[in-house]
């Protein structure tokens, strides 16, 4: 059984930083591609960042909102991914979820991912 437990969120000013963090069990990590997504109240749940396998190097892919603040990366010897969120905005307001999926290329599109965490708040305030 694959889990994937998420950490880190919390409450900031706009401006600040946080890290965010996702632990995996039950599965090989080094083959999952792993990708972060936000959920803000009333919306629909869109894709953040992502980072490929071990096999495609450290291949990323971000949302164009947020390009140049936030960086995914991940730790495969402790099955742990990140995202460090800089620069932050009321707008990156949500509840942020891992996710992951075996092999491919880095996809932006929630479908492809077959494996969810819980989910961690993340709020902004102006």
């Amino acid at each position: 059984q694959v889990v994937l437990v998420e950490s880190g969120g919390g409450s900031v000013q706009t401006g600040g930083s946080l890290r965010l963090s996702c632990v995996a069990s039950g599965v090989t990590f080094n083959n999952l591609v792993m990708g972060w997504f936000r959920q803000a109240p009333g919306k629909e749940r869109s894709f953040v960042g992502a980072i490929s396998w071990i096999t495609k190097g450290r291949t990323t892919l971000y949302a164009d909102s947020v390009k140049g603040r936030f960086t995914v990366s991940r730790d495969n010897a402790l099955n742990t991914l990140y995202l460090q969120m800089n620069s932050l905005k009321p707008e990156d307001t949500g509840v942020y979820y891992c996710a992951g999926y075996l092999r491919g290329e880095v996809d932006s599109r929630r479908a492809v991912y077959r494996y969810w965490g819980q989910g961690t708040q993340v709020t902004v305030s102006s």
